[in-house]
C-alpha cells in the first residue's frame, strides 16, 4: 500500500546519489565530445603560413688566430750552441778606479816588492769581486810560495766570480797539475778553452796534460793542432805533431818544402830524424800573456807554472 511518507523517504534516500551518477555521466559525454572535436579541428584545418624570414647576410669568414710559437728554454738554446762552437761569456766592464787599483800593485810586482803587491791584489778583488785577474795574480804569488792549496782555493773563487775567464780557467789546471789532480787539471783546461776558444796557451796546456799525465794521444794531438792553427808556431810543436801522428797511424800532414835559397848545396841541410826517435826538445807549457787588466790577463811578473816533458 502506497505510503507518502515511504515515497517521500525513498526520494530522499535515492534521489542525491542517483543525480550525482548523472552528472559523472554528462561530464564523461561532454570530455569525450570535446575530445572528438577536437581531433576533427586537427584533421580538417590546414596549417598555418608563416612570412618567410629574410636570409641573414653571410658574414665573412673570421681568420684564425695563430699563437706565436712558444719560445725555447734558455737551457735548450744554450745546449744547442754549445754543441757547434763554445759561446764566449760576456766579459765585465772594467771601471776606470779598479784599473788604476790593479796597475798600481802591478807595478809593485815589477819593482819586486812582493807584499805590497800581494796586499794591492788583495784590496783590489775585495772592492772589484766581479774580476779574476787580481785574485789570479794573487794565486800565482801563492802558487810561487809553495802554496798550493791556497793558490788552488784562491782560482776557484776567481773562476766562481769570472766563468768567462779562460787565463783562471787555464791557472786552475796548472795548479791542479801541479797537485797531482790530472783528471780535474783537464776539465778546467777544457773549460778554458770553452771559454774562449782563442786562447792558445790553453790549448798547449791541454796538450802537454794529455799526452804526459793521462796518456790520451788523441786528444794530445787534437790540442796541439789547435794551438798551432792559433799560434802558427812551428818548434817545438811541428814535431810534438809529427811524433804523436806516427804513434797514432795518422798520415803526415803534407806541407810544401821550402825553396833553398841562390847558391845554397841541398847535400849541406841536415838529415831527417829516423823514425821513432824524439823531434824536439822538452815541452813546456806557455806562461799567459802579460795584460795588466782586470778584465784581461795575468800581471807581467807573474809567471804561470810550466809543464816540460821530463815532468817538471
Amino acid at each position: 500500500m502506497w505510503s507518502p511518507a515511504w515515497n517521500e523517504g525513498s526520494r530522499c534516500g535515492a534521489g542525491p546519489a542517483a543525480r550525482r551518477a548523472r552528472h559523472a555521466r554528462r561530464a564523461a559525454a561532454v570530455a569525450l565530445a570535446a575530445v572528438v572535436l577536437a581531433a576533427l579541428a586537427g584533421c580538417s584545418s590546414k596549417p598555418a603560413r608563416t612570412a618567410p624570414r629574410a636570409a641573414q647576410p653571410l658574414a665573412p669568414p673570421q681568420k684564425h688566430a695563430t699563437a706565436p710559437p712558444p719560445s725555447a728554454p734558455a737551457s735548450a738554446a744554450s745546449a744547442a750552441v754549445g754543441a757547434t762552437a763554445p759561446a764566449a761569456a760576456a766579459r765585465p766592464q772594467v771601471p776606470p778606479a779598479a784599473r788604476a787599483d790593479f796597475e798600481r800593485a802591478v807595478n809593485y810586482l815589477r819593482a819586486g816588492n812582493t807584499l805590497e803587491a800581494e796586499l794591492g791584489f788583495k784590496q783590489v778583488a775585495l772592492q772589484y769581486p766581479q774580476f779574476a785577474a787580481p785574485l789570479v795574480n794573487l794565486a800565482i804569488l801563492q802558487r810561487k810560495a809553495d802554496h798550493l792549496d791556497q793558490a788552488e782555493e784562491t782560482l776557484k773563487s776567481a773562476v766562481a766570480h769570472e766563468p768567462g775567464s779562460a787565463v783562471a780557467w787555464s791557472e786552475l789546471g796548472a795548479t791542479q797539475r801541479m797537485r797531482g789532480q790530472f783528471k780535474d787539471a783537464a776539465t778546467s783546461y777544457e773549460r778554458a778553452v770553452a771559454a774562449d776558444a782563442h786562447y792558445a796557451p790553453a790549448w798547449r796546456n791541454l796538450g802537454v796534460l794529455s799526452d804526459l799525465y793521462l796518456g790520451d794521444p788523441g786528444r794530445a794531438l787534437t790540442a796541439f793542432e789547435q794551438y798551432q792553427h792559433l799560434t802558427g808556431e812551428d818548434k817545438p810543436v811541428s814535431g810534438w805533431i809529427a811524433e804523436l801522428r806516427q804513434r797514432l797511424g795518422v798520415p803526415p800532414v803534407k806541407r810544401p818544402a821550402p825553396a833553398a835559397p841562390a847558391g845554397d848545396n841541398p847535400g849541406d841541410a841536415a838529415p831527417a830524424p829516423a823514425p821513432g826517435a824524439p823531434a824536439s826538445g822538452p815541452r813546456a807549457a806557455p806562461e799567459p800573456p802579460s795584460q795588466p787588466a782586470p778584465g784581461d790577463s795575468v800581471a807581467s811578473g807573474a809567471g804561470s807554472s810550466s809543464a816540460s816533458r821530463a815532468g817538471g
